[in-house]
């Protein structure tokens, strides 16, 4: 619910009660003015008929002295026999109407009791008196005023008060809500400047001051001189973050050189240096010294080669991550799936591992194309491979391929160490590595950094399902541009429709 809305039902329901409570006050004030004057005009022929009975009474004598008073033509008069339990005597007015005031309740000698009561559906007051004769006969004299008038006029006064309230309430609601719309419309725009903020799209923006100088104005001049230090801030930021990736970008370049040539020459040496040791063929001129000297030679060779290549992923992992900060665009193509798959698994067989390398078949690619780079993709499936041979001192490391409607999944299964599952959502984090694998096999943890960049530009996902010291498991989802089983199934469809 909006403040807009929030404020307008708060005012209207103060608005409500107030004009409930104003309009409950003015019909108790009508009511008890209207229904006074009745009772005071009753009150009157109680204490005309007190002052005539004299303290005897006898109601058929006084009925006939009643006839020619002015009460006779304003009120109606019943004499009830309380004693017999009878009516005893009645007005001309009442018996020409033929009405009948009921009996009554209580009653107490020479005390007023006032009763509202219908007769025939006509609403009447009752000032009933109890007066004693000499026989100790209980006479009971009701006196009545007809308060139809009354009624009716409070009737329509409690409909007029009812729906000018319910007008007046509509009425403030509806401007209400317009005016607070017109109050908090700057709110609308601090809105729309934190919705481009969060995009990102344009921290150049500046909230309209359109108000005074009150709440509202300056709370807008506070978001605008925030947004000024976050553009500041921001454009700071994208700079040294520029700096840096070209940084890293021009180094790698810069690095790639000196390294090939170091691998170049350290494998040109290894090739001159193996003849003369290799095997049995040792030359029998070299003394035992200069052949202890050659075998130092020779390890050294070997472990600067070992750095160099390790140097050398290294900077092609970084120049890949600084390609993908650059926001650098593949060259993709329909490429088949199934031969990208199968090279790789010929080449991993070369790889540096100890656990059983198994292939299963591959029936699910054929006739498969996906839109992609076919160099990337088999950097892809290269980096999962190593990463399962890394983590899998022991054990099998299979490889396999679903596919499903529109996707196509390859599946890297391991029985290596696997990690555990809270380790999952950070592993394609860039330098993150495990805390179980840490310091117990090398890596940069920058490869699934790179595979999930080339999976994200191919519009693929992967799966990792993981158990502790029991094993990975990686499916890796690419979108299908073209399948033939799909297009096999279609025409199946077509041939088999009636004619």
């Amino acid at each position: 619910m909006s403040i807009r809305l929030r404020l307008t039902l708060w005012y209207s329901g103060l608005l409500t009660v107030t004009l409930m409570l104003l309009g409950g006050a003015i019909y108790f004030i009508t009511y008890v003015n209207s229904y006074g004057e009745v009772k005071n005009r009753l009150q009157d022929g109680a204490k005309q008929l007190i002052a005539e009975s004299r303290g005897a009474w006898d109601g058929r004598i006084y009925l006939n002295e009643l006839t020619n008073t002015s009460i006779q033509s304003e009120l109606y008069v019943q004499v009830v026999n309380k004693t017999g339990g009878y009516i005893f005597d009645k007005t001309s007015n009442m018996t020409a109407r033929q009405l009948s005031f009921p009996m009554p309740d209580k009653t107490a000698e020479k005390e007023l009791v006032y009763r509202t009561v219908k007769v025939k559906g006509y609403p009447f007051m009752l000032c009933e008196l109890s007066l004693l004769d000499s026989n100790n006969n209980v006479w009971v004299v009701q006196i009545g005023a007809f308060t139809g008038s009354q009624a009716d006029y409070l009737y329509d006064l409690r409909t007029i008060l009812i729906i000018a309230s319910l007008a007046a309430v509509l009425i403030a609601f509806t401007t209400g809500l317009f005016f607070a719309r017109q109050a908090l419309r700057p709110i609308e725009n601090v809105i729309r400047a934190s919705r481009k903020i969060e995009t990102g799209s344009d921290l150049s923006y500046r909230i309209p001051r359109e108000t005074p100088n009150d709440e509202i104005g300056r709370l807008t001049d506070t978001l605008n001189g925030m947004l000024e230090r976050l553009q500041t801030a921001y454009n700071e930021l994208d700079d040294a973050y520029n700096s840096q990736r070209r940084f890293v970008s021009d180094a790698s370049h810069e690095l790639r050189t000196p390294l090939t040539t170091i691998r170049g020459n350290i494998e040109l040496l290894e090739k001159m240096w193996r003849p003369m040791v290799d095997g049995d063929n040792l030359s029998p001129a070299l003394s035992e010294v200069e052949a202890a000297r050659e075998e130092m030679s020779r390890e050294a060779m070997r472990d600067i080669s070992e750095e160099a290549i390790r140097m050398s992923r290294l900077v092609n992992d970084l120049l890949s991550l600084a390609r993908a900060d650059a926001g650098f665009v593949m060259e993709k193509s329909n490429q088949d799936l199934l031969p990208i798959v199968e090279d790789v698994c010929r080449r991993a067989q070369h790889l540096p591992r100890n656990a059983e390398w198994i292939i299963n078949g591959f029936s699910a690619l054929e006739g498969v194309q996906v839109y992609g780079s076919a160099d990337y993709l088999r950097q892809l499936l290269f980096i999962f491979i190593e990463n399962a041979f890394k983590y899998t001192p022991s054990g099998t490391v299979e490889i396999s391929a679903v596919s499903r409607e529109d996707r196509a999944g390859i599946i890297i299964r391991d029985t290596g160490i696997g990690m555990n599952r809270e380790e999952v959502p950070k592993i394609f984090e860039r330098f993150y590595r495990a805390d179980v694998s840490r310091g117990k096999t090398a890596g940069t943890g920058l490869g699934l950094s790179i595979a999930k960049w080339i999976i994200d530009e191919h519009n693929g996902f992967v799966e990792v399902k993981t158990r502790e010291g029991e094993g990975t498991t990686f499916t890796v989802w690419l979108p299908v541009a073209f399948s033939r089983h799909a297009d096999s199934v279609i025409m199946e469809g077509m041939d088999r429709r009636p004619n």
